[in-house]
């Protein structure tokens, strides 16, 4: 049997850069597609709806936009248009734009590919085309509980040519066609919008069928006895209104020529049937609470985030991550293993329209965890928002990679400013002094200013409101790196700057005072104990952090020919020198210099050593993402390959 390639492994898995038609493999002699087709055919005509849009109804609505003698195609089909483009004076599609992942939009696509057709997805539903297969490979069916309808995806992979961010915009001659996240249907849907023949139009999938009316409710249910595609959905065609299209175009149904009655009449009725299964109001419903007239907190969204106003209309916010919990959940749970959570925007217009925020200076991070910062490359891009934080953030933030850290964000975001330990800096007429808050992370801040006359603490997932024993909640983490010391350091901060109100990474701001500041000192004592008690001694702070000894980026990316530096960093909790060895063990083709490190670390010190791997040209991967390890001896222990990287093929 012939070893397989990477050549064999990029084929199967359906990789292809984003470019032109030149770049498809296939040929109408070497169709992709090695299953049987069918010789059901729809009965259809196209339909013309304007000069240059058509209707063709296949096993979903397939619209033509025309541009002279070529073509651009929203959804698919069987692909049976195509037979009809000739008679309508078409003579090359140049694109086909998928507005979602299931069969019925696309099952007709090895037709496309075979003429050579570039395809463009979704970008958050990218692998659900691309990688099918592996989907299949790991699709759980026994012991089903995540019962989302991603069962209608295709059967075997279709190349993707491009893939349609949110938020973006599709050029295609003289036409824009804008990118608008829509989940619901499918949690990576997306609705394109454009002005064709001069109406504001809307490809919306299949989140609308008629006034008041939805394609299917099986695709709406995410999770066992959820509503989450409603809960979306709502949200969706919420957001959707504000674009004003004055003609939507759904996947099933007839075209809706009165969008501004049909949407709120599908908002209404969903909504109804979201609280009657659900007993609770739809995420469309949350609302901001207004604190003080210059602090405004938006704690029904997924993780709590901040508004802090100027009064020259800048606004800086402590956080922004999802618009709920059920677009985090959902969203999370969908997101492929390299790519990042999907992002939808939520709250700006409110502060824009009733609180008289003109723009959105800057963002400053609570702490890095994804749940949280969702939204700041969001701000980037469309709002020129910088990003400040404390300073042991930035290279999480800037290279997310790096690290084997809880809830990190698959997206790195750049960094303005950063600050130190107990500086103090201004912002508008607010002064500010930020401190290092470690306990939930190490990568957290609390930060302290005064507003309307009352003394905030913002302090991310450190601490949460008051409990019956009298202490504020908190939550342990290992994986975010914990000490023994770290949630007694935290309190201590507060218990020195002495809040009045703490503004938490979840829920609503509550008061604080002294007593319950010490009591929860007292607490913290009682834990640290607990660690000391339950590890070997001399070893507390060895079994709570699993990366006392780490390679560093975690996640490598490598090509074939190339040469990567590796970082092996080791943290030593021992008050005396520690005497570390280190073997990183890589496939054996690889040049690893030196084969094994040497450390010697000074106590309640780090030490770091660069490893060069070199990677001959023709060295072929044993799978597109594996392991490499590190084998480790400290103070003479054979402690074994405690450590790790991910090696991830990069296309």
């Amino acid at each position: 049997m012939q070893t397989p390639t990477r050549r064999d492994f990029l084929r199967s898995a359906s990789v292809l850069p984003v470019a032109g038609r030149e770049t498809l493999p296939a040929t109408p002699e070497q169709p992709l597609s090695p299953l049987r087709d069918s010789r059901f055919r729809p009965s259809a005509r196209p339909e013309a709806i304007s000069p240059s849009l058509y209707l063709f109804r296949d096993t979903c609505n397939v619209y033509l936009i025309r541009q002279g003698r070529r073509g651009l195609l929203v959804d698919f089909g069987s692909g049976a248009i195509l037979e009809h483009l000739p008679a309508l004076g078409v003579e090359q599609v140049d694109w086909i734009l998928h507005t979602h992942h299931h069969r019925d939009q696309c099952q007709g696509d090895f037709k496309a590919v075979a003429r050579r057709i570039p395809i463009a997805v979704p970008a958050h539903e990218h692998h659900l085309f691309a990688d099918a297969e592996n989907f299949w490979r790991n699709r759980r069916i026994f012991h089903l509980y995540y019962v989302r309808n991603n069962f209608n995806t295709l059967s075997r992979s279709v190349p993707v040519a491009r893939k349609l961010e949110d938020y973006t915009s599709f050029r295609w001659g003289e036409l824009d066609l804008f990118v608008f996240p829509t989940p619901g249907h499918t949690p990576g849907s997306i609705s394109l919008i454009a002005t064709i023949d001069g109406r504001r139009v809307a490809f919306t999938g299949d989140l609308i069928y008629a006034p008041g009316k939805i394609w299917t409710l099986y695709d709406t249910q995410v999770n066992y006895g959820g509503a989450e595609g409603i809960d979306l959905g709502i949200y969706s065609l919420a957001r959707l209104a504000e674009q004003s299209p004055e003609l939507l175009l759904p996947s099933h149904g007839e075209p809706i020529r009165d969008p501004s009655t049909a949407i709120p009449e599908t908002i209404r009725r969903l909504t109804e049937y979201y609280r009657f299964q659900t007993g609770s109001e739809p995420s469309e419903m949350n609302r901001a609470l207004v604190v003080s007239p210059h602090l405004i907190a938006h704690y029904q969204t997924n993780s709590s985030f901040y508004a802090i106003l100027s009064d020259s209309g800048k606004a800086m916010f402590i956080d922004y991550g999802s618009a709920s919990s059920t677009h985090f959940r959902v969203f999370e749970q969908e997101t492929s293993t390299t790519s990042r959570i999907r992002f939808v925007e939520h709250s700006i217009q409110t502060l824009q329209k009733h609180h008289g925020v003109r723009s959105i200076d800057v963002a400053m991070p609570s702490h890095m965890h994804d749940d949280h910062i969702n939204g700041f490359p969001h701000l980037i891009r469309h709002y020129g928002t910088k990003i400040w934080c404390y300073e042991n953030m930035k290279d999480v933030l800037e290279n997310p990679r790096g690290y084997n850290l809880g809830c990190i964000l698959g997206e790195p975001i750049p960094v303005d400013r950063t600050f130190r330990h107990g500086e103090r800096f201004r912002w508008e007429e607010y002064e500010f002094e930020i401190t290092h808050s470690p306990g939930h992370t190490e990568y957290q801040m609390a930060l302290f200013v005064t507003i309307d006359g009352r003394r905030v603490a913002f302090t991310g997932d450190a601490f949460f409101a008051t409990l019956k024993d009298g202490t504020m909640r908190h939550n342990l983490i290992f994986r975010n790196q914990v000490t023994s010391e770290c949630h007694l350091k935290s309190i201590r901060n507060l218990i020195e700057h002495e809040p009045e109100l703490i503004a938490p990474g979840h829920g609503q701001p509550f008061a604080v005072d002294r007593k319950i500041m010490e009591a929860t000192y007292e607490k913290f004592k009682r834990q640290r104990q607990f660690f000391i008690d339950l590890l070997p001694e001399g070893g507390t702070e060895f079994g709570l952090d699993p990366s006392w000894v780490s390679l560093y980026p975690y996640q490598l990316l490598a090509r074939p020919g190339e040469a990567l530096n590796v970082e092996v960093r080791v943290r030593n909790y021992k008050p005396e020198p520690m005497q570390v060895e280190v073997a990183l063990l890589t496939p054996r083709e690889w040049e690893v210099n030196p084969e094994v490190v040497r450390l010697e670390i000074a106590g309640r010190a780090e030490g770091r050593r660069t490893v060069r791997v070199e990677i001959p040209a023709q060295w072929t991967p044993p799978a597109p993402r594996f392991a490499i390890t590190a084998d480790v001896v400290r103070d003479g222990d054979y402690l074994g390959q405690v450590t790790e990287a991910v090696v991830e093929l990069a296309s």
